[in-house]
């Protein structure tokens, strides 16, 4: 089997099996209060499911079209998430507070989600053309300005937990393409400090934070949603209570299937089945990685770290939240986590990568085989001092053919 084809169907399953264990969690995190809410307790998991459905077809096109038509349609995908973001502002659904969706009829899409994807496929192209920023006077532009951009209207939604994906994705593709890590570093710091900003200014985010440092000090304010994932996921063990016995999806828990979806996996599967989701992303992370690195085409190289990196960082930040190891951002798990924008865009990524895996199993398979192992027959070559490879003049041949003569005569 050659190296694309075995992270290509690694990558596959994966995804395929993330998928449908994530359709199990939601039915398993939802049925009661669907069922209180709607009279369905499988109303949370049709829409789950016809979203999965969607992202799957388009996971299968996007692996069959070349990946490199999406470096002609960069500019046109940023072009279209600024004004989704800036529309999300003015015409967005408002839930809880927050303007992150548009609705369009019976679909709910979420701006937010295509803009990571556009961010990742324009940050492949620029460093494709120009030489990756070496100093942070050179990051400023145009990274800096157009994240910037970016993160300014994510905040207005307000989305801080994008807004630091979409930094870390364009981080890695850097640290991918060549930029030194002490301007990575530099430029980082001044993204956090900024952040800090962005949080402290904002009192429900102050609040996060402080519970964040001690959930416990709070226990049924600001640090409630936190102790209540560490008591569910304490309360699985090892082995779990049993698919479906969780007690904190029972209104304990806020958003049991979508952000917190992992302390309902803790409380049901125990650490066996936690270790196992976490050692799947892992598997994800290294196989993601080894195409971007396995990639001959510098488009396709940097385009395959960011999708990684945008899968797996998302995935990372919301377990270290839920597990209570940083601070609530309201990130979904990739995959798990009910949202159809969301699973929709990562399924897309996966198949990117799968096209990418192919193209770089097709290159390499191409390229002519130099070893003694090549069964081909050869051509004969000409004996002599290459001779055959000039033409003889008329009087050679002549004088030849005059002396055969001769010697044929008694």
């Amino acid at each position: 089997m050659k190296r694309g084809q075995l992270e290509a169907r690694v990558l596959t399953l994966v995804t395929l099996g993330l998928v449908a264990f994530g359709l199990v969690m939601v039915y398993s995190a939802t049925s009661a209060s669907a069922t209180l809410a709607n009279g369905d307790p499988a109303y949370f998991l049709k829409r789950q499911a016809g979203y999965a459905v969607l992202g799957v077809a388009l996971m299968v096109v996007f692996a069959r079209l070349d990946y490199r038509v999406l470096r002609r349609l960069a500019p046109v995908l940023v072009v279209t998430s600024l004004v989704l973001l800036a529309g999300v502002l003015v015409a967005g659904q408002a839930v809880n507070g927050a303007r992150r969706w548009l609705t369009v009829g019976p679909v709910v899409f979420q701006p937010s989600e295509l803009a990571k994807l556009a961010l990742a496929v324009w940050a492949a192209s620029y460093l494709t053309r120009k030489r990756p920023p070496q100093r942070l006077s050179e990051l400023w532009r145009p990274f800096g300005l157009l994240a910037g951009i970016f993160c300014v209207l994510l905040l207005a939604e307000p989305d801080l937990g994008t807004a630091i994906i979409i930094l870390l994705m364009l981080a890695g593709m850097l640290l991918v393409a060549g930029t030194p890590g002490r301007t990575l570093a530099a430029g980082l710091s001044i993204a956090g400090a900024v952040s800090l900003l962005a949080v402290w200014f904002e009192p429900y985010r102050r609040a996060r934070l402080f519970s964040f440092i001690d959930p416990w000090r709070d226990a049924q304010g600001a640090g409630y949603q936190t102790v209540q994932a560490i008591i569910g996921l304490g309360s699985g063990g090892i082995f779990g209570r049993g698919l479906g016995q969780s007690i904190e999806k029972a209104n304990f828990l806020p958003e049991a299937h979508t952000d917190m979806i992992f302390a309902i996996i803790g409380e049901e599967l125990g650490l066996v089945g936690a270790a196992a989701l976490i050692a799947a992303y892992g598997a994800f992370a290294y196989f993601g990685l080894r195409i971007a690195l396995g990639c001959k085409d510098p488009f396709g190289k940097r385009l395959a770290a960011g999708l990684t990196v945008l899968v797996c960082g998302q995935a990372a930040i919301n377990l270290a939240a839920v597990m209570g190891l940083a601070p609530l951002t309201g990130i979904p798990l990739p995959f798990v986590s009910y949202g159809g924008s969301s699973l929709v865009i990562a399924l897309v990524s996966v198949g990117i990568l799968l096209n990418i895996a192919g193209d770089a199993g097709a290159r390499r398979a191409s390229l002519p085989d130099s070893g003694r192992g090549n069964s081909r027959p050869r051509a004969a070559r000409p004996r002599g001092r290459g001779s055959a490879a000039r033409p003889r003049r008329a009087s050679d041949v002549r004088r030849v053919s005059t002396a055969r003569r001769g010697a044929a005569r008694p």
